[in-house]
């Protein structure tokens, strides 16, 4: 899923080189349970699978997220979403996702792998007093038992349709497009340079 407008053009150089070499760290070194690529077109635009936890109504889905750094990152944590639907209390119906560590708890130094962690953790120790779908906030806190019947066959539909195909296809693409990616994140850090030298050469 490609970004209809890219932030690299916006973001320092310094910045774009240290976000290619934590997805480069990723790709080659995941976290348990996450996968992580870039999209090709823009390396500000990152997303990843996380398997839903053992012993959660997540458990044996495949879910796919998205972070999208902005032109202020890091100063400013980068936006989170879930493209695959989930019935979860931090989780909008638009897939975003609302977690400290992408607001008052956010640090100019944390990165992508805190990042996807913190989410992982999300959907083992939910926060309801926090929630953006008020529906399973509730749920969670005064009915457990249905919260979790109806997260899990959330997960049923959404998450695990085609599960073995879907691994496979993620599997076979991820190196191509983790490669791809960077591969065009160095062209355009290079070709701003080149940019700027001309600019300054203006000047004199």
């Amino acid at each position: 899923m490609a970004s209809t407008s890219s932030n690299v053009e916006n973001l320092h150089p310094q910045i774009i080189k240290q976000v290619v070499r934590e997805l480069t760290s990723l790709s080659s070194d995941p976290p348990e349970g996450i996968k992580v690529f870039t999209n090709e077109e823009d390396i500000t635009d990152i997303q990843a699978t996380i398997e839903g936890p053992a012993g959660t109504p997540y458990e044996g889905g495949i879910f796919r997220v998205k972070l999208v750094l902005g032109k202020d990152f890091p100063a400013v944590p980068p936006k989170g979403f879930f493209l695959t639907k989930i019935f979860h209390p931090n989780v909008a119906s638009n897939g975003e996702i609302c977690v400290n560590t992408l607001k008052k708890d956010w640090k100019p130094d944390l990165g992508v792998k805190h990042i996807l962690l913190t989410v992982k953790c999300l959907l083992i120790v939910p926060n309801p007093e926090s929630a953006l779908n008020e529906e399973a906030g509730k749920l969670l806190l005064e009915k457990y038992d249905d919260y979790s019947k109806r997260a899990q066959w959330w997960t049923d539909i959404h998450a695990k349709h085609n599960r073995a195909s879907k691994m496979e296809s993620i599997e076979k693409s991820e190196t191509v497009e983790a490669t791809q990616g960077i591969k065009r994140a160095n062209d355009k850090v290079l070709d701003k340079k080149k940019k700027d030298k001309k600019r300054a050469l203006k000047r004199l």
